[in-house]
C-alpha cells in the first residue's frame, strides 16, 4: 500500500512523475490482477447503472460504484469473433486479422446438422495477445468462458495464444447452447452431464406453449455459466500467491433464451409474456423475458461471487475488475429476445450487427480499490483497441508498435489532463460497411452504394438526424478517414473491393 500511495501521489503531478510511478507498479512484487468480465450481446442500457429499470443488477451496479463507469466506450466489431479479435490483439477492424464472423466448416455444409465440425477462422500462429502481453510479465493467464478465434487442432487456439489455461466454448456456434455435452479443458474435450440437441428448434406442433414440460428437452444438468464461473473462481483460488490474467467470457445474455429454474423464478409473473415458439431462430421458450432478465441477473450474481472471493482471500485492493461486453443487444424478436421491451441498448440507434451506436457502444466500468476513484463517470471516447496499450503501461511495457490503441490508464487514475484523446475511431463490417467516430462527429456508409451518413452526437446521440447534407466538408473528412483506416484483407473484403 506504501507504493501503492506514492504511486498515485507521483501521478497527480505530471509527465514525470507517471513516468516514475510506472516505474514503482513495473517494481513492486505485488502488480494488480486483472479480471476482464466480457459479457456476450449485454446491450449499453442492460444495467442498472447505465439505465435499466426492469433488470435487476445489483452487484454490477455496486462494481460501478466502487469504480469507474465509462459514458462513451465502444466494442471492437458489432458481432462476436471480430470484436474478440480486436480486444485481444489491439487492432481495429481496418487491421484485424479476423473481422467478421468466418465458419470453416466445407462449403456447403448445414453446420447444424454437424455438431462434430467446431471452431471458426482461428488467428494466425503466433498472434500476440493480452494473454502473450500478461504471460511474458510473469502472470499466470486464463481464459474462461467463449473463445471462437480458433477450433479444436488449430493455431488459434487460447493455449498457443498466451493462456496457460483454457476452460470452455472453443467453438461460438456450439455456445448458443448454455446446456452442451461438452466444453473444452486446454486441448481437451471434457464431458458434461448434459445430452446433445440443437440449439435451433421450433416447438413441435403438437406440444401446448403454455405447458411448462413442453420445454422440458431444451434444458440439461449443467448450466455452462455456471461451470466456467466455478472454474474461474478455482483459478483466483489456485493462483491468489502469484500476479494473476484472466480474461472471463460468459456467454450471457447471447441467445437461446436458457437459465436454470431459479433465475425465471425471480422474473416470473412479472412482465406479460407471449411463449416464443422458436419462429425465428434459436429455441423456444414460455416466459422469455423473464428468462431474458434472468439470465442477466444471474450472470450479476457470479460477478457477486467473484467479488466475495476477492474479499475473502484479501484480493480486493490488488485486483483490476474491468466489465464490459462484445458488442449490443440483439435485435428484438431474434430468438425470442423482446429487447425493445428492455430498452436495452438505452436510447441508441441500432442493434447487434450494425455500426450504428446501439451495434458498437457498450458498458465500461473499472474498479481498483485506492486506485481507481469510487463512483467517478468518464466521457472519454475509447474503444477495445485501447486495452493491450493499457495493459502493456500497466506493467511497465511497451505495446506491440502496430497497435491502433492508445493507453487509458491516465484516464483510469484520474489523471485526465496526461490522457491522449484519440484522433478518431474506425470500424468495418462487411454487412453493414464503415463507421468512423472523431469527436462530435459520427459517420456511417451501411452500403457502399449508399451515401455516407453524418450524426453529431453531442445532440443527437440517438443518431436520428443524418447531417451530411449540410455539413459537406465534415463528410468529406469523414469519408477520407474511412479510405485511409482500411488495410485490403483477402480473408474479409469490403463489398465491391477488388
Amino acid at each position: 500500500m506504501q507504493n501503492r500511495r506514492k504511486f498515485l501521489e507521483l501521478v497527480g503531478t505530471g509527465g514525470l512523475a507517471l513516468t516514475l510511478s510506472r516505474s514503482l507498479l513495473r517494481s513492486d512484487p505485488r502488480r494488480p490482477n486483472v479480471i476482464f468480465i466480457l459479457a456476450d450481446d449485454l446491450g449499453y442500457g442492460e444495467l442498472g447503472c447505465f439505465g435499466q429499470k426492469k433488470i435487476k443488477t445489483p452487484n454490477i451496479d455496486r462494481l460501478a460504484r466502487e469504480g469507474m463507469r465509462f459514458a462513451q466506450h465502444y466494442s471492437g466489431s458489432p458481432v462476436c469473433a471480430p470484436s474478440r479479435c480486436v480486444l485481444l490483439t489491439g487492432k481495429h477492424t481496418g487491421h484485424a486479422y479476423i473481422r467478421d464472423n468466418d465458419e470453416m466448416a466445407p462449403p456447403g455444409t448445414d453446420v447444424w446438422q454437424h455438431p462434430e465440425i467446431e471452431g471458426q477462422r482461428p488467428l494466425a500462429a503466433g498472434t500476440f495477445t493480452l494473454g502473450t502481453l500478461f504471460q511474458r510479465g510473469g502472470f499466470k493467464t486464463a481464459g474462461i468462458g467463449k473463445w471462437g478465434l480458433g477450433g479444436p487442432g488449430t493455431a488459434g487456439q487460447p493455449n498457443l495464444l498466451g493462456f496457460d489455461h483454457f476452460y470452455g466454448y472453443l467453438c461460438q456456434r456450439q455456445a448458443h447452447n448454455s446446456y452442451p455435452d461438452h466444453l473444452w479443458r486446454e486441448i481437451k474435450k471434457e464431458p458434461l452431464a448434459n445430452t446433445y440437441f440443437s440449439p435451433h428448434q421450433k416447438l413441435p406442433a403438437d406440444k401446448d406453449p403454455n405447458d411448462p414440460q413442453s420445454y422440458v428437452p431444451y434444458l440439461g444438468k449443467q448450466y455452462s455459466f455456471d461451470v466456467m464461473l466455478d472454474d474461474a473462481l478455482n483459478f483466483i483460488r489456485a493462483n491468489q500467491g502469484n500476479p494473476f490474467f484472466i480474461y472471463f467470457t460468459p456467454t450471457i445474455p447471447h441467445l437461446a433464451l436458457q437459465v436454470p429454474e431459479d433465475s425465471v423464478k425471480e422474473y416470473e409473473g412479472a412482465f406479460p409474456e407471449t411463449p416464443y415458439k422458436g419462429e425465428s431462430g434459436y429455441l423456444p421458450n414460455r416466459t422469455p423475458r423473464a428468462t431474458y432478465a434472468g439470465m442477466i441477473s444471474r450472470l450479476d450474481r457470479g460477478v457477486g461471487r467473484i467479488m466475495d472471493l476477492l474479499r475473502e482471500l484479501r484480493l480486493d485492493e490488488n485486483t483490476l475488475v474491468i466489465f464490459t461486453s462484445d458488442n449490443g443487444a440483439t435485435a428484438t424478436g431474434g430468438g425470442g429476445a423482446d429487447t425493445s421491451f428492455f430498452e436495452s441498448n438505452g436510447a441508441l440507434r441500432g442493434q447487434k450487427a450494425t455500426l450504428y451506436e446501439g451495434g458498437i457502444r457498450v458498458p465500461l466500468i473499472a474498479r481498483w480499490p485506492g486506485t481507481v476513484a469510487a463512483g467517478t463517470v468518464n466521457s472519454l471516447v475509447c474503444a477495445f483497441w485501447d486495452f493491450l496499450p493499457t495493459f502493456a503501461d500497466l506493467l511497465g511495457n511497451r505495446p506491440p508498435a502496430d497497435t491502433d490503441g492508445t493507453s487509458i490508464l491516465p484516464a483510469l487514475l484520474g489523471n485526465d489532463k496526461l490522457q491522449k484523446q484519440h484522433e478518431y475511431l474506425y470500424w468495418e463490417y462487411a454487412k453493414q460497411y464503415q463507421a468512423v467516430r472523431m469527436g462530435q462527429w459520427k459517420a456511417v456508409r451501411p452500403h457502399p452504394s449508399k451515401p455516407i451518413e453524418v450524426y453529431d452526437l453531442k445532440t443527437d446521440e440517438a443518431e436520428r438526424v443524418d447531417i451530411a447534407g449540410r455539413n459537406l466538408k465534415t463528410a468529406s473528412l469523414l469519408a477520407g478517414i474511412m479510405n485511409s483506416a482500411h488495410t485490403k484483407s483477402a480473408l474479409f473484403p469490403l463489398a465491391g473491393e477488388k
